[in-house]
């Protein structure tokens, strides 16, 4: 079944031309019945599918879900709400800022698949760095693996312009371990999300991904 219709994606497109409470409030049945219900649903199906692989998910559909609206406390861009739906499926949902997992996010633009680490506190970097450092040519293999490279690209992150000292031999041999994150996504059509199988073709990207998850969950300890 297609959990999503055509409408889904044209209401992001209206709402970033309309991006103010007065349209909103005016469209709030269109957003709860096109959006919001639809995606409730959509990533109840992708929890069941990630507990296959990570039966430490345990979590609901409201645990994962980021809120529609913006924090525009600390942003110039004023614009009360996102254009775009997203959710985290790990073992403490979107308020687990470290543990590797499936994040997608589905905007009119494209839709984006993720996994990796993004916020990592000094301890948890150092517990990487060593990681990878001990364990070099399986993080290579890892990155290097054909549908990887295909789907994901490269690492990304932003990078510390030194290392410590004891990472530099590492450094030498995998610039990555420079990395304050470490982070991967695969983009897609937004028309995909009217397929049948939507739900399997996203599972199929966070598949190819696993090794990396796998491999930074074990670095993190």
């Amino acid at each position: 079944m297609s959990y999503f219709n055509e409408d889904f994606m044209q209401f992001f497109k209206d709402l970033a031309a309309n991006n103010h409470k007065d349209w909103f409030d005016a469209n709030r049945k269109r957003y709860e019945t096109t959006v919001k219900e639809p995606f409730k649903s959509f990533v109840g199906e992708m929890i069941n599918h990630v507990q296959k692989v990570d039966p430490e998910v345990q979590i609901e559909p409201k645990d994962a879900i980021f809120r529609i609206n913006r924090d525009i406390r600390f942003s110039k861009d004023k614009t009360p709400y996102k254009t775009n739906v997203s959710a985290v499926i790990t073992p403490g949902g979107r308020k687990d800022k470290t543990t590797p997992g499936l994040y997608f996010e589905l905007n009119p633009e494209n839709i984006r698949v993720y996994t990796g680490l993004y916020m990592l506190d000094t301890q948890q970097l150092q517990k990487v760095r060593t990681y990878i450092a001990s364990n070099l040519a399986e993080f290579g293999k890892i990155i290097n693996e054909k549908q990887f490279k295909e789907r994901f690209g490269e690492i990304l992150g932003e990078k510390h312009k030194r290392v410590p000292k004891e990472f530099q031999d590492a450094y030498e041999k995998q610039p990555l371990i420079a990395n304050k994150a470490f982070y991967c996504f695969a983009k897609l059509d937004p028309d995909e999300v009217l397929r049948d199988d939507f739900p399997d073709l996203i599972m199929d990207y966070y598949k190819t991904a696993l090794p990396l998850k796998n491999y930074l969950t074990k670095a993190l300890g």
